[in-house]
Parts: C-alpha cells; structure tokens; sequence
C-alpha cells in the first residue's frame, strides 16, 4: 500500500512537470500529458500501468462531469438545445453507422456488429477532453457551450450502441423494437433520476442546518449519489450527473452560502485539475498494454486500420456540422432558433473540435475477455488498438491544429464585446448601489462617516466607468455594526441585479458569475471584520 501510494505521488509530480512544460510550450495541457505519458511508457516503472473501466467509470467520471456540468452556462445550454441534442444523439448514431459500414468493408472477418461496437465506442466527442482543450485554446464562448453541451449529453446514444452491439455479438439476436425503448428509457430516466437526486440536495441545503465544510464535502458526495443510483438500475448514470449538477448550479446563489462558494470553487479547481492530470496522463500509458493485446493482427496493419477509421470519424464530423448548418437555415424559416444563419466558419471548427478521450478508452477495455466461458471475444484487441489510435489522433492532432484553424478562420461574436459587457455590468452595479443608499436610507447613510465614504466611492466609480476607466476597489474599513449590515444588505441587492442581467442575451453567463464571485469576496471581507 505504502508503494502504491508513492508511486502515485511521482505521478503526480510528473503530471505538475509536464503541465508546466505545457504553459511553457503555450500548449493545452492535456496533450502535452497524453505525449509524455506515450514516453513514459516505454521507462520499465511505468510500463504495467493499466486503466481499470471502473477506476474511469466509478471514481474519475462522476465529479469530471459534474464540474463540467456546474461550470457550464445554463442560460447558453438552453440557447443551443437544438444543436446539442441534434449532436447529442441522431449524430452519434449516424456516425456508429458510418463507422460499421467502413469497418466492417475494410477489415477482415469483421462484421457489422463489431462496428457497431466499435462506432458506440468512438463517435461520441469525450466532454472531459472536449471542455478542457477548447478552455486552454480559448475558442469562441458560443462553440464552447455547444461542444460542452453536446459532449456532456452524448453518452446515453453511444451507451445505447455500444450495449445492443455487445448484445447482439453475444446473443446472435438484435430487435429494433427493444433497443428503441430502451433507448428513450436510458435517456429519459438517466435525466429524471439526476433531476430527483439534485431535488433532495436541494432540499438539505435549504432547509438544514448546514456549515461551509458541510456544503463542500456534500458537493463531492452529489455526483456520485446520482451516478451510482442511476447505474444501479441500468440507466444513464452521465446523464444523471450531468441534469442533476445542470440543476443545482442554476440555484447556486440560492442553496450555498457566499462562504461554501468561495471555498469551494477553489477546492473543486484544484481537485479536477488533478483528476485531469490523471486521465489524459493514463491515455499515454497505456500504449505498451495496448500493443501486447494486438495479437495476431500486425503492428503496422492496426495503425493503417486506426489512421483510416480516424480520416472518416473526422469527414464524418465535419459533414455532420456543415450539414446540420444548411439544416438550421432551412428550418429557421418554421421555428425559431438561436441562429437562423450559422454559416460555414463555427459549424467546421465544431466539426475539428470533435476530441476523443478517456471515456472511450475505458469503454473499449470494458468488452469482456470471453464470450462465453471458454470462447474468447472476437476482435477484442484490435477493437482497443483502433480506439487508441483513434485517441491519439482526434486529441493530438486536432488539438494541437485547433487553435491555427480558429485563427485562420475568422470568428465573428455578434454579442457585447466582452470589455463592454464588463464596463456595463461595472456601472449597472455602482448605479444600483448608489439608487439602493439613496431611496432605502436617504440622508441617514451621509451622515454615518463610513456610509457616506461607500456612497462616494459609488460616485467616483460611476464616474470613472463612464469614461470607460478602470478603478479598482478600495479596501476600505468599515466600523459599527449598522454601516457593515447595511453594506451586507447592498451586496444582496447586487446579486439581485445580476441574477436579472443574467437573464439578458446579451451579457455572458462566465462574467456575471465573476462578478458575483467578487461579491462574494466581499461579503467575506465585511463579515470577518464584524467577528
């Protein structure tokens, strides 16, 4: 045990290593993790590092998608709900169709049904990789929400695909009828149960006694809660994490105190970065097992079969953007979308942001050894050999070209540029507060010495804001219980503000929850003086 946990800790400071190397090379990190763990490899100490499925599925997936799911923009999710589940599902369906058929013409003996299974494994973007990569290159906040929200919804159909193709390979026996059902109850019943369990969070943190510590440690127990109860019954357990932290983070400002929200996010930060460290470096350890498990087929033909499989998931992408584009235009002249005229330019980088990851890794190891006690499973080996390749490919290669193709084609964000949503949401502020002092506490707030130093620096920073001039806050000390409850009662009336902008097309979700951040900030500042 205690070497066990030595050597995770070196994996930890490797992981610190390349990361820095990382920043230094300006590169996302997980591919700099992915290439130093393919090196690490090839060292004896590293060489047996294996992924368990469980070890990804039961431990790393849960809180890897309930942080992606509570940093996610609700608002933004809601916008491009059509595309997400058009990407979501008929896509990824489509995909492990095209995947079947081109397998199945190009490698011997393999059958449709082993390309299905491998098309479930491999057609749905990884939301870990995808949230992670397309943060570091700092791609457009619109593509952001649609990969995040496809990548996070995608799961249920490649679950779907996956299970009725290791059925049907097993069995010898498919019914469309079946898998239908099935496929809507997954869905459907991953989303209620994590909508369910979110409801009973909800409730404990609104109506019990609970402290900041409390709150935190509960928001590792959640994803787990909803992942393992869904899973228990053979459903979705992704989606369940992913509708029930959709949930909960929209009332964020409602069940957690400014205490737990501070705190928290500093303690969630640094524990997905780890968890992260961990899953990008463990997709580079596994080249040595991989290739020992190729068995009969050859090295140099399960690189060909990879390399091609990966061209097509790739075109396949692209043509599945483009076209999902002309089909927005043509159906925006009967309902209403959030885009009626995408264009060419987002639809092809969504198409190249299509990253695979760890979850199809873990997918790929989890088909059984045996088809039965003494019949081993068919293709099983090159089926994760391809999927590595796969891997390598999508996660590297597009990667490392996304942030020269976001360059190369150009971007335009028909929002508020940020800078001016930043000085607008600035002024709403310092206007709000300024209104709050005057028509709540009138002359009595420039009386108090404290009260009427806050009310001018409200003045000055309008002031300042409207000649679109920084100012930063002053660390001003407040004495007397009443100026710090009535500063207190303020903020709360800032949060409000926020929540109402936030409502508003036109102001980005990421700065209102800065600034309510910054609230939060202050809130803490003021009561730890009143201590």
């Amino acid at each position: 045990m205690q070497h066990l946990f030595f050597d995770y800790i070196y994996l930890i400071l490797i992981i610190l290593a390349l990361v820095m190397v990382a920043n230094k090379l300006r590169l996302a990190y997980p591919i700099v993790l992915v290439l130093g763990g393919l090196v690490l490899s090839f060292i004896p100490k590293f060489s047996n590092v294996t992924i368990e499925p469980d070890l990804v599925f039961f431990i790393f997936l849960p809180p890897l998608l309930y942080d992606a799911a509570w940093q996610i923009s609700w608002k933004e999710f809601w916008k491009w709900r059509r595309v997400i589940t058009s990407f979501a599902f008929p896509i990824v369906i489509i995909t492990s169709c095209i995947i079947a058929v081109v397998s199945n013409a190009i490698i011997p003996e393999f059958s449709l049904a082993f390309g299905f299974l491998l098309g479930g494994i491999i057609s749905p973007p990884d939301a870990i990789s995808a949230s992670t990569i397309l943060r570091q290159v700092k791609a457009p906040k619109m593509l952001i929400s649609i990969c995040e929200g496809e990548s996070l919804m995608n799961d249920a159909s490649s679950l779907i695909v996956f299970r009725f193709a290791l059925a049907t390979i097993i069995t010898g026996q498919f019914h469309i009828k079946e898998a239908t059902q099935s496929f809507f109850m997954v869905v459907v019943m991953g989303l209620l149960i994590g909508v369910l369990i979110g409801l009973i969070f909800y409730g404990i943190y609104k109506w019990l006694p609970t402290t900041s510590n409390i709150e935190i440690v509960m928001t590792f127990v959640t994803p787990y809660c909803m992942y393992y109860f869904a899973e228990s019954f053979h459903y979705s357990g992704v989606l369940a994490v992913v509708s029930g932290g959709l949930f909960l983070s929209s009332k964020r400002q409602k069940t957690l105190t400014y205490m737990s929200r501070i705190q928290g996010e500093n303690v969630w930060t640094n524990l997905v970065f780890v968890l992260n460290g961990f899953v990008f470096l463990l997709i580079g350890l596994q080249l040595p097992t991989v290739v020992n498990q190729l068995g009969e087929v050859g090295l140099e033909k399960a690189i060909g079969y990879g390399l091609i499989i990966s061209v097509v998931i790739i075109i396949t992408r692209i043509i599945c953007t483009m076209g999902a584009s002309l089909t927005t235009r043509f159906m925006s002249r009967f309902i209403t979308v959030a885009d009626s005229n995408p264009g060419w330019r987002i639809p092809f980088i969504f198409g190249w942001a299509g990253m695979r990851g760890v979850v199809s890794l873990a997918s790929a190891l989890s088909i059984p050894l045996l088809i039965n006690e003494e019949q081993p499973f068919p293709h099983r080996n090159l089926i994760l050999f391809i999927t590595f390749i796969v891997i390598l490919v999508t996660l590297v290669f597009q990667g490392l070209t996304l942030p020269w193709i976001i360059k190369k084609v150009y971007i335009s964000d028909h929002n508020i540029n940020e800078d001016d949503q930043e000085v607008i949401i600035q002024k709403k502020i310092a206007k709000n507060s300024l209104l709050f002092l005057e028509e709540k506490y009138g002359e009595g707030c420039l009386q108090n010495v404290h009260l009427n130093n806050l009310y001018e620096k409200f003045k000055i920073e309008l002031s300042f804001l409207t000649q679109r001039i920084e100012h930063s806050e002053s660390d001003e000390v407040f004495a007397g219980t009443n100026s710090q409850t009535i500063y207190l009662e303020m903020l709360e009336d800032q949060r409000t503000l926020l929540n109402t902008l936030n409502l508003k097309d036109e102001f980005d979700e990421e700065l209102i929850r800065k600034y309510q951040s910054l609230i939060d900030i202050e809130e803490f500042k003021v009561r730890a003086k009143m201590v």
